[in-house]
């Protein structure tokens, strides 16, 4: 996402959707709607003047917003390039592209960061080895399906030295499974929309509410609050040692999915020191946390369906999973003969290849052959530069694809 905003015009776009179609949309329901409907168009517009607001405060430029991120307390933390499920990559050169070209990108936006965010939580016994070769020290990890009870509040030392974080399943399902939080009848309903496309219903169908809406949002933070604090002293109860809840949940929950998230994260973030919690961010975690890391093996796992990997690697996305995993082949085989300039070109279409999120939404069919389209493009457009001559058969070779991984490295593939 980062690299798609240093793009060209992006930002302009960016900044044009927001007036044009989200800003300007509601401010039609509010001329247009029916008087049930019209304080719920003014809330949007409310919401969108201020988001107008804050992407003007920083120039026009979103990545602005994370300057200084450390000095308030927040971690950033890197990711792999195109979010690929690591452990399921064929080649050590595969892996490190990934890994290395997401360090890169982070590493010249917001700094150096030790620890590192594994897609979709994916874990492979091993994996903590090959982060190490590039300096990292901790990552997160779902082993629900192994664990019982609280024995994830506590760290897991790796054989590396790395510490795996364990996510707190039982916290984070109070706020992601279909019957938490987010499920309040009078929420904002994401899908039905006015027909100027914006969204002014309620869950259960009725005018939406924003001031109820948020309110309840209040409510259930403290809920939140109150559990984790029984969850927490429950374990320093058994345990003796201070436990540490790892929440992890996917962005997009808090204000896409869930119009209230934002609001309800922030009374967490407000309310938790004064009900005695301590907040700390995962690189103050490694240090103060340390010393309770258990040492037991850790096991395959994602956070999932099922908590396997059955999503990216089953019969139902069998075509795609091995497909990819042969590009990978076939361009690791390559890259060494090749020009550099199509070289870089095959690398930038295999990695947007592995992204998760093509057989994620094929798995769970979500957007009809959309994703299948998109990963056979990609895939094309690679094997064309890997096999092309002296001239290409139509797809241009520019030295970057659509700004994807402009600080992209051919080491991991030159490497013997």
């Amino acid at each position: 996402v980062a690299d798609q905003l240093e793009a060209d015009g992006v930002r302009e776009r960016l900044a044009r959707f927001l007036e044009e179609f989200r800003l300007g949309s509601a401010r039609r329901d509010v001329e247009t709607a029916d008087p049930d409907h019209v304080p719920a168009a003014r809330a949007e517009v409310e919401r969108y003047e201020k988001a107008t607001a804050l992407l003007e405060g920083t120039g026009g430029d979103p990545l602005a917003a994370f300057e200084g991120c450390r000095d308030r307390g927040v971690s950033l933390i890197p990711s792999s390039a195109t979010h690929a499920v690591l452990p399921l990559l064929a080649t050590r050169a595969g892996l490190d592209n990934q890994i290395g070209a997401g360090l890169a990108s982070h590493r010249r936006r917001f700094g150096p960061s030790s620890g590192f965010w594994l897609p979709e939580c994916a874990y492979r016994p091993g994996l903590e080895n090959d982060l190490a070769r590039h300096g990292i020290d901790w990552f997160c990890v779902d082993q629900s399906s192994h664990e019982s009870g609280d024995e994830a509040l506590a760290p897991v030392r790796t054989a590396s030295g790395a510490l795996a974080f364990t996510i707190d399943w039982t916290a984070i399902a109070w706020a992601w499974e279909m019957s938490g939080y987010p499920s309040w009848p009078g929420y904002l309903d994401f899908h039905r929309l006015s027909m100027h496309g914006v969204r002014i219903f309620r869950i259960d169908g009725g005018p939406y509410d924003a001031a109820a809406a948020r309110q309840r949002a209040t409510e259930q933070a403290d809920e939140f609050i109150r559990s984790a604090r029984q969850r927490l002293d429950s374990y320093r109860q058994r345990t003796g040692r201070r436990g540490l809840l790892t929440f992890a949940v996917d962005c997009e929950l808090l204000g896409h999915w869930w119009a209230e998230g934002p609001a309800w994260l922030a009374a967490v973030l407000e309310g938790a020191e004064r009900n005695g919690i301590r907040l700390v961010n995962l690189d103050q975690a490694a240090v103060e946390h340390a010393e309770n890391a258990r040492e037991v093996p850790l096991f395959p796992s994602t956070w999932g369906e099922k908590k396997d990997f059955r999503t990216w690697d089953s019969p139902d996305v069998a075509d795609m999973a091995w497909a990819a995993r042969s590009l990978e082949l076939t361009v690791a085989e390559a890259v060494r003969r090749l020009p550099r300039e199509r070289a870089e070109r095959a690398v930038r279409e295999l990695l947007m290849v592995q992204s998760s999120d093509w057989a994620f939404l094929d798995h769970r069919q979500q957007a009809g052959d959309y994703p299948y389209e998109r990963a056979t493009g990609h895939a094309e457009n690679a094997l064309e530069s890997v096999q092309s001559g002296s001239t290409n058969t139509g797809v241009p070779i520019g030295p970057r694809l659509r700004g994807l991984a402009p600080d992209l490295s051919l080491t991991p593939f030159l490497t013997p």
